[in-house]
């Protein structure tokens, strides 16, 4: 994996918040608008963690796997890439990819087990043929920086010894795979996002610490403002995913 973000896949792979909120023509087609794309892949983020608690494995591949999951639908559609298939095969091939192998057939029982989606028929076979698919569909490059590591750095640079304030740091990061943010910014800034957030909500001055840092403070702040809105608008409710789902189903 490349030791340096800069030089990375990742970053040559950062994409504009327009190129993201973007749904494809075939589920256009079905009716999907961009509130239910979004809807669907938060809904998808939920059960790949839901799965990840099951079968023990660390927050780190289920960021990956929600990476590769929101990479692969800002190139393909719903429609031709079912979310039900494909949120498990990505939590599948990031746990290969953050070398804590999950065996497929593993997978599949729990997915049975909790009922993540009962009128889906998942077997290893489909798994395993949808992983070539998925890493066709990313060209093959794997590689995610996440923000937990240089959230840890920044923690301690600051002088962070407030369990509150860390604790809410590192949850917020967490909340922000159920967003685009990790296709759009560079972790760091993520990272900076939530600090400022912890904060503020924590009423811990740390101004001067992020001054010093030289870092566009608009950008930090914009973020942030990305994710409590975030907080305060998005809600998931079983009958507007099922009418999401219900479009994707549908063969006009």
């Amino acid at each position: 994996m490349a030791a340096n973000f800069w030089t990375s896949s990742h970053f040559e792979q950062l994409l504009d918040p327009e190129e993201v909120d973007v749904v494809h023509q075939l589920d256009k087609d079905k009716g999907l608008t961009l509130e239910e794309f979004k809807l669907i892949k938060m809904h998808m983020t939920n059960c790949i963690l839901k799965l990840a608690q099951s079968v023990k494995v660390r927050q780190r591949v289920v960021a990956t796997a929600v990476t590769y999951m929101r990479r692969v639908y800002t190139r393909k559609s719903m429609s031709e890439y079912d979310p039900r298939l494909i949120a498990p095969t990505c939590l599948y091939l990031a746990s290969k990819a953050e070398e804590s192998t999950v065996q497929a057939r593993l997978l599949v029982f729990y997915i049975k087990k909790l009922k993540i989606d009962e009128k889906y028929r998942y077997e290893i076979k489909e798994i395993l043929e949808m992983e070539m698919k998925i890493l066709e569909a990313l060209n093959y490059y794997l590689v995610v920086f996440h923000p937990y590591r240089t959230l840890a750095q920044l923690l301690q640079d600051a002088g962070i010894n407030d369990m509150s304030m860390t604790q809410l740091s590192w949850d917020s990061v967490n909340d922000t795979y159920k967003m685009d943010l990790i296709l759009i910014h560079p972790p760091y800034l993520i990272a900076l996002a939530c600090m400022y957030i912890a904060s503020v909500h924590r009423e811990k001055d740390i101004t001067t610490w992020f001054e010093e840092l030289r870092v566009d403070m608009n950008v930090v702040k914009n973020i942030s403002m990305e994710i409590l809105d975030f907080y305060e608008n998005y809600k998931i409710s079983d009958e507007r995913i099922n009418a999401a789902f219900s479009k994707l189903d549908f063969n006009p």
